[in-house]
């Protein structure tokens, strides 16, 4: 076959013997159905639900071979890359997808006549993804209603006030990283908790009074048809990933504004990033680090240059060390350089990358989301520091600071780095989270997998300074 098809491309007429015949009409010919795989498939699609596609509809049964098998088809394809198609529900997705051959796996599995053990093996594996499944499946044995688990009343809780939701409130302020994990939930609205309350109304735009009113309960409450939706969108979202993925590695979940470094297939490290804000969001690539960049200059794109800096004069220029070079802004090395003193240079076609930056303070907030689009790395020196030792370039790392002017430093390997968008967390025991959703990204996944529209609730931070 493959013979013919390169003759054919050089104009030569083949002509196929018998026995060419008979194994191409073979090879076309479909693996037929028994009884015992049909209903191993009607089985496997009656249980979706532990894959959180309970709502997407794969057709009826059929006693078409030809039906049954498409009905067959998409179902795999469901659980090996994801019912819904993420470069179709996003402007941009570039991260590594899963690409089986679903025909070939689809036939020897007929031929076997194990169905089920073919289809159980397309989903992810590992443990997150099984305790995604146990979350879902126990949420919807759960009598079916949409009432939150903290009571609205119709009072609102002031500060120093005794309420009995307290408790519950407390519990999901620390879920979202308002309170620390460990605070002792009391029937008492402590300054400790309001101050919490206030940061959470400012990061969502509401009055920041302090005041547990109907705005900030929406926030905070979550009921479990919510917490089902979003534990299936995180479902889909790790089927939509290749199922092994580089040992090394740096993933950064966009939703959480964390990294975290893989090395050797284990984690290395963990830190904070400033990701882009709503309006600037960073998009979901899959992007390597190619070289260490220290000392940075930054070129000031067109639109931060028309929206933030053309109204300023000479003077701000100068105090911001910025100079005029053929027709762009360009913000000189050193301390005060939005890109701070180190760039971990992409390769992409949108201008994203991790850096450093002088604004530190923006580490210490709940909601991260506060760039134009790149990705800031707390103590980006001390990272840099790490991926040079682990990738035996210290030395020229260290040369290329001392320069105190832009130096490049080509890493021996390219770092894989993909940026991910994950609303749903694991705590110390395993169990899952559900977070705050800041680009308000998982409507579009939700409705996609037959889910009615869930709160969208998006971060309202707005840019804290004028760097990428």
């Amino acid at each position: 076959m493959v013979l013919g098809l390169l003759l054919s491309a050089c104009n030569v007429e083949v002509t196929p013997n018998r026995n060419d015949t008979a194994n191409a009409d073979e090879a076309a010919r479909p693996v037929q159905w028994s009884d015992q795989t049909r209903a191993q498939l009607r089985k496997a699609i009656d249980a979706r639900a532990v894959h959180g596609l309970d709502h997407v509809d794969f057709g009826a049964p059929s006693g078409d071979d030809a039906a049954v098998t498409a009905q067959a088809l998409r179902y795999a394809a469901a659980l090996a890359r994801g019912a819904t198609d993420p470069t179709k529900l996003y402007d941009v997705y570039t991260v590594p997808r899963p690409d089986p051959d679903l025909k070939a796996g689809l036939a020897a599995a007929l031929q076997s006549g194990d169905l089920t053990r073919w289809l159980d093996g397309l989903a992810p594996q590992d443990a997150n993804y099984q305790r995604l499944a146990k979350a879902y499946v126990d949420l919807r044995k759960q009598p079916p209603t949409p009432v939150a688990g903290i009571a609205s009343t119709g009072e609102a809780i002031e500060p120093g006030a005794s309420d009995p939701r307290l408790p519950a409130i407390a519990r999901e302020l620390a879920v979202l990283d308002y309170l620390p994990a460990n605070a002792a939930p009391g029937d008492r609205y402590t300054p400790a908790m309001v101050d919490a309350v206030r940061r959470m109304q400012a990061d969502y735009g509401m009055k920041p009074d302090g005041i547990i009113g109907s705005e900030a309960l929406a926030i905070l409450n979550m009921s479990d048809a919510d917490r089902a939706r979003a534990i299936a969108i995180a479902m889909e979202r790790l089927r939509w990933l290749e199922r092994s993925p580089p040992a090394t590695r740096i993933d950064v979940n966009l939703a959480a504004a964390r990294l975290t470094y893989w090395r050797d297939g284990k984690i290395a490290d963990s830190r904070k990033v400033v990701v882009g804000e709503p309006d600037t969001e960073t998009p979901q690539l899959g992007s390597p680090i190619f070289r260490l960049v220290a000392n940075p200059t930054w070129t000031v794109p067109r639109s931060i240059q028309k929206k933030e800096i053309a109204s300023k004069g000479a003077s701000y220029l100068k105090a911001h060390n910025m100079v005029w070079k053929d027709g762009w802004i360009v913000q000189q090395p050193g301390p005060q350089n939005s890109l701070g003193l180190v760039k971990f240079d992409m390769l992409n076609d949108h201008a994203i990358y991790l850096h450093d930056t002088p604004a530190k303070a923006l580490f210490a907030m709940v909601q991260r989301q506060r760039s134009h689009g790149c990705v800031r790395v707390e103590d980006a020196l001390g990272f840099a520091e790490m991926l040079a030792k682990d990738e035996g370039v210290t030395d020229q790392w260290h040369q290329a600071r001392g320069t105190g002017k832009e130096t490049f430093v080509k890493l021996p390997r390219q770092i894989p780095v993909r940026m991910l968008y994950q609303t749903v967390l694991f705590d110390d025991a395993g169990e899952p989270i559900v977070r705050n959703d800041p680009y308000g990204w998982d409507d579009r996944v939700g409705e996609a997998l037959g889910f009615k529209a869930g709160k969208a609730l998006r971060v309202l931070t707005g840019a804290a300074d004028v760097g990428p």
